[in-house]
Order: C-alpha cells, then structure tokens, then sequence
C-alpha cells in the first residue's frame, strides 16, 4: 500500500484530517515527514510547526555527496518509483546511523526499518528539474505560522547544507522561523538512545506558540 503514495496524497490525507480538527495543531516531522510538515504548514494548516531533518523542496539546491551515497540504493534503478524499498543493513548504517555505535545501528535496524515508497524520495531528489514537481513548500504564507529546523549535525541523509538552506528560504517568510543543529547526530536522531533530547527541544518550541 505504501509503494506509490506520493507527497501530494500524504499532505491532501493530512490536511483533511487537520480539517476535522477544531483548531490548528502543532505539526512535527522528520525526514520526508519534515518536507510534508513544511507543506501543511505552507498552507496555514499548522499552529506551530518542527521539521526535523527535513527532506528538500523545490529552491533548496544543495545536494552533497553523502545525500547522494545514501540515496542511491532507492534512486539508482527508475522501477523504483512504484516500489517499496528497503535498504540493506549496511546501508542503513550509512544512511541513519553513521553516529552511533554497531549495536545501537543493529538493535534500531531491526526495530524500525521498514520499507519506504521511492517515488517520494524521487519526488524531492527531481523537486529542481520538474517543473510539475510535488516537492514543493509555500514559503511566503503569511498563515505560516512558526517553524523551526532541526538537524542532526552528522546526517549523510539529509546533509547540514541541505537544512541550512531550507531555513534560509523559508527565513523570508515573515513569521518566526529558527534553526538548531543537533550535535554529533545522525539521522536516526528521533529513534536513538538520545531521542529525548530532540523532543524536548520541539516540545518548547511548540510550547512557546500553542
């Protein structure tokens, strides 16, 4: 079910379900869920909003080597786009694990890893070159509302350079907009033994607002 689930299905799915609600909620996300977050919150969906690790939209250029090394076991083969694809333990180690030790990548590896739809990773990796692109965030909104970036200052998925210019285009929107960098994290920095201490710093953040 989740091979072709694109980026615009996820954020329509989601916005109708914020729909339900009576007021707007806090929005958190990390990785892809970071870019989706950014899109819910472009639409003035989101009372306050925390992308974690986020992946990139259409503006942010950027696209280090490491991204690319992690990425390519989805990105290498275009069947992929309607598949589900999971990724080798050593790849995983690479990708969302390269700052911790071999048991902890091991235990997460087995715990969390699940197969993801490549056609969402495509998405953003093509957000600069397609023109029809869905990988892309409203930065301007007014309704915005605040955000704030925070990134695993060791992630090989979603490398500091491809946070840092997120936040520099979603900077020009005039509500409050703020970025910290997690030290010595990876990607995995939302599952790992030091998980708490990325919640709590998107717990105040939302606090400050809702």
């Amino acid at each position: 079910m989740l091979a072709k689930k694109t980026l615009a299905q996820v954020a329509d799915h989601t916005a109708e379900v914020i729909g339900r609600l009576d007021r707007k909620p806090a929005v958190m996300g990390h990785s892809t869920g970071g870019l989706l977050a950014q899109m819910i919150a472009g639409r003035g969906l989101s009372a306050a909003t925390v992308a974690i690790d986020p992946g990139p939209f259409r503006g942010v250029l950027p696209l280090p080597v490491s991204t690319l090394r992690a990425s390519f076991p989805v990105l290498r083969n275009p069947l992929n786009y309607g598949r589900a694809v999971t990724l080798t333990l050593d790849q995983f180690k690479y990708g969302w694990a390269n700052a911790l030790g071999e048991e902890e990548a091991e235990r997460l590896y087995e715990t969390y890893h699940v197969a993801a739809p490549g056609v969402a990773l495509m998405q953003m990796a093509n957000a600069n070159v397609n023109l029809w692109t869905e990988a892309k965030v409203d930065t301007r909104n007014p309704d915005r509302g605040p955000l704030l970036i925070l990134e695993g200052e060791k992630d090989h998925t979603v490398a500091p350079a491809i946070a840092k210019a997120a936040y520099k285009r979603q900077k020009r929107n005039e509500g409050i907009t703020e970025m910290e960098t997690v030290p010595n994290r990876g990607h995995a920095l939302t599952i790992d033994s030091g998980w708490r201490e990325v919640a709590d710093k998107a717990l105040a953040f939302v606090k400050r607002f809702v």
